[in-house]
């Protein structure tokens, strides 16, 4: 390898600036430069974006020295220095790949989804935005700079959920995500005030340098009650993930989020905005390290999360909710391996992840398009012979996601579900054991409403047919563009533009390939097929302390890619998955009739998941209902008693002003009266104390 490679200042640049400048010209310049010119400048910002993100990595992997530099101060408030500047590991190399990658496929993807819509120009500037804020996340060497990126991709997710403004639904949808977001931001706010007052420093190296200063160090926030500093930093930092991540109970927001259109699903709520929570967990791996409560506390909320959530998804009937619960139930896992400090397992998981579940919801954006603009599954079935394509994609994204041994997301999946088990053994605990069956469970849940979705879709009677194109019988709906409009009806369904099915198939490559080849390199330490020894890929990026090292662990029973997926065969997770497999096949496939008697007995358990727990109603009945409620409260108390307090003493100053004005008649006989009678007065209280 040669050392002497360095990464240029200007290509790293050029990485975060190409997009933002894509997003200028198609905001501020669309009417000039029309809908061609918008959707070239973009992507041809992603694209350059992304090829230079790929150079990086092959910089890095070739022996290129880590680069952490600031580029100019932003701000100098005494001591402390806030700065705009970049470290490029390997974790942010692959990061930058990832984000670059899938936001050029959707942004191809674009011109065949929205090309009917008339914010065409604003949906390319805000998605090429989204890109730049998202790269400026990962790529910061501060945090100052990492919390900048973390509000921007929230606003830019609210323009792009509430992109269709004139739809009640996803007005109300992106503004319960902006405010589900800030509870989390105020969390990830207070976290990195920890780390500022307490380590004394905003850039992560010298933070991580200094990081031993708060190991052990307490304090009392309730006085009486020592708290661990390193737990109540590390703890603030999460509850910022758990919003962007969105982790139980801040997860609320997601589901809604499928208001916006289907390509923001694959962009942000699959590949890269949800993941910010594990990157930067990951990336702050040397503070989580000090405190084993703040792991816990991680593990238990990540594996609520991947079992809980996943179960909500086998009663959606929504296409795009589906695989968006199948979301927030795959995060769970993701933040599972951080709480058993496996962050290697968990951006891994990020990385497979990011291509099959963007290939899912791109896929399920083409059913869309191919059903005008449905998206009931319970109105689609018999689509396989109408759109082959997107079919064959959706399969291979499916068996990614339940984890089937030599696709992408069983590498990655099943690391994770063996760190959980491995962890249980070892640390013992309720929760290390509560997080190993949800994990495991969970591989039953994610294969029944998988194959669940691809059921409904494709398969069965062709239950489009029973609508009709006059919409008799059948309410007028709004469409996923947010238009007034009757039922496609008799219009036969079709495979979908070649600009919408060719993302679906660069994507459906990796989600196959990636994992076999990535699994050795960059997690355990081997080159591809499992055989001479090397440094781990994210060695230097991500610290781990000896004791708590699973991922080395599982390293030492790691013989290559194909031991490893031959092994899974054996594995209780695979033998969960086929079982759900078995069970859709049977209830949506084979005998659909016995349904009707499961959903009869089981009627209170659905009702709970339909209502998604009841978690919808706590947090706009309880907390916002709450805060009307007291706020209405509040009003009456200013009315009665502070307005009446303020008017009962401008009242009295007016009384008491008007008896006074009486006295102040203008007649002198009148004040030699007065006087007199004050003399008097005088004299008598004069005699009394003298006597």
């Amino acid at each position: 390898m040669d050392s002497a490679i360095l990464l240029s200042k200007t290509q790293l640049v050029l990485v975060v600036l190409l997009p933002l400048v894509g997003s200028i010209l198609a905001g501020l310049f669309g009417r000039q430069i029309g809908r061609a010119g918008a959707h070239t400048a973009t992507i041809l910002g992603v694209a350059a974006s992304c090829a230079l993100s790929v150079h990086v990595l092959w910089q890095l992997m070739h022996g290129a020295a880590v680069f952490n530099e600031n580029l100019y101060t932003w701000m100098q408030v005494g001591d402390i220095s806030v700065n705009v500047g970049f470290l490029i590991d390997k974790l942010t190399a692959m990061m930058m790949v990832v984000v670059t990658f899938v936001s050029l496929l959707v942004h191809v993807y674009t011109i065949g989804y929205m090309a009917d819509d008339d914010g065409y120009q604003r949906f390319f500037s805000y998605i090429s935005l989204f890109t730049f804020s998202m790269l400026m996340l990962v790529m910061s060497n501060n945090f100052m700079q990492l919390f900048f990126g973390w509000e921007a991709v929230g606003l830019v997710s609210y323009l792009l959920i509430g992109f269709w403004y004139k739809k009640p639904t996803a007005v109300f949808a992106n503004l319960k995500a902006f405010l589900v977001n800030r509870v989390g931001d105020f969390g990830f706010l207070l976290g990195i005030a920890g780390v500022l007052y307490w380590i004394g420093n905003l850039d992560y190296s010298a933070t991580f340098a200094n990081a031993d200063v708060i190991r052990g160090a307490t304090v009392e926030i309730l006085p009486g009650h020592a708290w661990s500093i390193a737990t109540v930093i590390c703890i603030c930092l999460f509850i910022g993930a758990m919003g962007k991540s969105a982790q139980v109970p801040l997860h609320v927001w997601l589901p809604d989020s499928m208001e916006g259109p289907t390509p923001i699903s694959a962009l942000i709520h699959a590949a890269t905005m949800v993941t910010a929570g594990i990157f930067m967990v990951a990336r702050m791996s040397p503070l989580f390290e000090l405190s084993q409560t703040a792991l816990n506390f991680i593990l238990f909320i990540g594996a609520t999360t991947a079992f809980w959530t996943g179960l909500i998804g086998m009663v959606q009937n929504d296409i795009k909710r589906v695989v968006a619960y199948s979301t927030l139930s795959q995060l769970g896992y993701m933040t599972v391996a951080l709480g058993v400090s496996a962050y290697s397992a968990a951006v891994y998981h990020l990385m497979t992840h990011a291509f099959f579940k963007a290939l899912l919801f791109l896929g399920a954006g083409s059913v869309i398009i191919g059903m005008h603009h449905e998206q009931d599954m319970r109105k689609m079935g018999g689509l396989r012979k109408y759109m082959p394509v997107t079919h064959l994609t959706m399969w291979i994204g499916t068996l990614a996601l339940v984890g089937t041994p030599f696709f992408s997301g069983f590498y990655s999946k099943d690391t994770i579900i063996e760190a959980a088990a491995h962890h249980a053994h070892e640390a013992g605990g309720w929760v290390a054991q509560y997080a190993n069956w949800a994990v495991l469970l969970g591989a039953f849940v994610t294969s029944f409403y998988s194959f669940r979705l691809l059921y409904l879709t494709f398969f069965g009677p062709e239950r489009f047919r029973d609508v009709h194109a006059d919409g008799h019988g059948h309410d007028a709906h709004h469409d996923d563009h947010g238009h007034h409009g009757d039922r496609h009806g008799a219009h036969e369904p079709h495979e979908s533009p070649w600009v919408v099915t060719l993302p679906l198939v660069l994507l459906a490559i990796p989600s196959v390939l990636v994992g076999f080849f990535t699994v050795g390199p960059m997690l355990f330490g081997t080159d591809m097929l499992g055989h001479a020894k090397q440094l781990p890929y994210f060695a230097g990026a991500i610290h781990v302390l000896e004791q708590n090292d699973v991922i080395a662990a599982l390293a030492e029973e790691f013989h290559g890619p194909v031991a490893f997926a031959l092994h899974g065969f054996m594995a209780p997770a695979f033998w969960l998955a086929l079982a759900g497999f078995g069970l859709a096949t049977l209830l949506y496939l084979v005998k659909p009739e016995l349904r009707t008697g499961i959903t009869r007995a089981l009627a209170a358990p659905i009702r709970l998941l339909e209502r998604k727990y009841y978690m919808d109603d706590l947090w706009i009945g309880g907390f916002a209902g709450g805060g009307v409620k007291l706020g209405k409260l509040s009003s009456v108390f200013d009315s009665k008693v502070v307005d009446g307090i303020v008017n009962g003493a401008a009242r009295l100053v007016g009384t008491t002003a008007a008896l006074v004005r009486r006295v102040q008649t203008g007649y002198l006989y009148h004040y030699a009266f007065a006087m007199i009678l004050g003399l008097v007065a005088l004299l008598a209280m004069a005699r009394y104390y003298w006597q």
